[in-house]
């Protein structure tokens, strides 16, 4: 049961193989068996959740199951960014208040009146602000496939949880790569929604942080952001609606696609090799699949007025978060907090226009060039645990720049607001799983489903998951 998939469970669950409350406890089993060594789940509930999952075994005794919400009875563990009413938020931050909240995030109630039970929180840097999961408050989480290595981040904790078979599926969020990232570095498949595809109560870095999950197949992917990306009248920005579920997607075919194959980022920074031979095998699984292929880049953005502009906002990510405690912050977020004040109005909306101009010339590039832009997830394999944190002694900001080249290739699209996923087509010689990055025009998620379906279709990944 462990690596069953989210959609497998529900049908077991909705035929009355197994009952929601055997599922949650086999879960929890893993959770009491793998977690000390992971540190994925940073906090449980387990008296609630059996109440959930009991719950669910109460309503699927009552109604047809053709009446049943979508993922009825099925665990799932929130990223420790969002609220769940009664459970406290730490944001991974020693500095924030240990009380319970008092309401949900608007996509944990999304999950919740899907029929997921919630299963507990999983462990995020300190608000989110780098690339591997690891903080003063909790400790580092550990990669499943090799634990001297990161998860990634910022949603590790989701991902070790995934990939271990502590989960099903795992809630996640994305700002600069937080879903693609440790997507890649857990061999599992990561979807970045477009913006405001999957709505908030408010947005996050105006629109460039979204929710979405973190799963073992493209069709648990599709049928998820069905979930969470319905229409949200009371948003000020909203996607355009789809005229047909997502979780069709998996059956349609793109078409021959004009794909561009492209090893270089935005930043300069040179790739490893081992994330350079999965783009090869992407590239030729691709062709086989008749689609026109062309290796060459982009046009991007100039690096050093993007990455000036982005880092200004990127410094307010943890505005609007009760803090109790301003100087039990780690001290990169201190950094960007005394950063961020030292900035003006009229500077932050200036920013945020040259962002939206250059994203508007990058992204005509789609659709008018070629379909698909397909990279490296990451520049490098997952650090070894420690290593963000190289130089913080003496820098502040040294973990930002460590964590840059995990997110060189993933944080742009955050900005644009293009749909991203990457998909688990390579294992390093090393064993760590490489992920390969596909993106999109504006809007265009259903196109990411449809090609992630077909490739996974022709080279399945499900099966293969760490031992431990």
């Amino acid at each position: 049961m462990p690596f069953h998939t989210a959609l497998d469970l529900a049908a077991a669950i909705r035929r009355k193989e197994v009952s929601p409350v055997e599922v949650l406890d086999e879960y929890l089993a893993e959770v009491d068996r793998l977690n000390p060594t992971l540190n994925a789940v940073v906090f449980r509930d387990d008296d609630r959740a059996r109440a959930e999952a009991q719950a669910a075994a109460d309503l699927l005794a009552s109604r047809d199951p053709s009446d049943l919400p979508p993922f009825c009875g099925v665990p799932i563990p929130i990223k420790d960014l969002d609220d769940v009413e009664g459970w406290p938020t730490s944001h991974g931050s020693r500095g924030t208040a240990d009380g319970p909240v008092e309401q949900d995030s608007l996509e944990v109630e999304r999950l919740e009146d899907a029929g997921f039970v919630l299963m507990g929180k999983t462990a995020t840097p300190e608000f989110g602000a780098i690339s591997c999961t690891e903080s003063e408050r909790f400790g580092a989480t550990r990669n499943p496939w090799d634990t001297d290595h990161t998860p990634g981040g910022s949603s590790g904790g989701a991902g070790a949880a995934v990939a271990a078979g502590m989960a099903p599926v795992a809630h996640a969020s994305d700002g600069g790569g937080s879903i693609r990232i440790p997507a890649s570095c857990n061999g599992l498949v990561g979807l970045k929604p477009s913006r405001n595809r999957v709505p908030g109560r408010v947005e996050s870095l105006h629109g460039a942080s979204t929710n979405g999950v973190l799963t073992r197949t493209v069709a648990d992917t599709a049928a998820v952001l069905d979930v969470l990306g319905a229409p949200d009248p009371g948003s000020w920005n909203v996607a355009p609606p789809e005229g047909t579920p997502f979780r069709d997607a998996v059956r349609e075919d793109p078409g021959r696609l004009r794909i561009r194959l492209c090893a270089e980022n935005a930043l300069g920074i040179d790739p490893d090799p081992a994330v350079v031979a999965a783009l090869d095998v992407a590239g030729a699984q691709l062709e086989a699949l008749g689609h026109q292929v062309e290796l060459a880049p982009p046009h991007w953005p100039d690096a050093a007025a993007f990455l000036t502009s982005f880092l200004i906002v990127w410094s307010t990510i943890s505005a609007g978060v009760p803090i109790v405690d301003e100087t039990l912050l780690e001290p990169h977020v201190r950094a960007d907090r005394v950063s961020a004040r030292t900035y003006d109005a009229i500077t932050y909306v200036e920013s945020l226009q040259q962002l939206q101009l250059a994203s508007r010339l990058f992204t005509e590039q789609f659709g008018r060039d070629f379909d698909v832009l397909v990279s490296p997830t990451m520049a490098v394999l997952p650090p070894r645990v420690g290593a963000i944190w190289l130089g913080a002694d003496e820098e502040p900001s040294a973990p930002i720049a460590n964590a840059t080249p995990m997110a060189c290739y993933t944080a742009v699209f955050n900005v644009t607001g293009q749909p991203a996923i990457s998909l688990p087509l390579h294992v390093d010689d090393s064993g760590l799983p490489v992920g390969v990055q596909f993106a999109a025009g504006p809007w265009q998620d259903r196109l990411l489903l449809q090609l992630g379906a077909q490739l996974e279709a022709a080279a399945p990944w499900a099966d293969r998951h760490p031992t431990l």
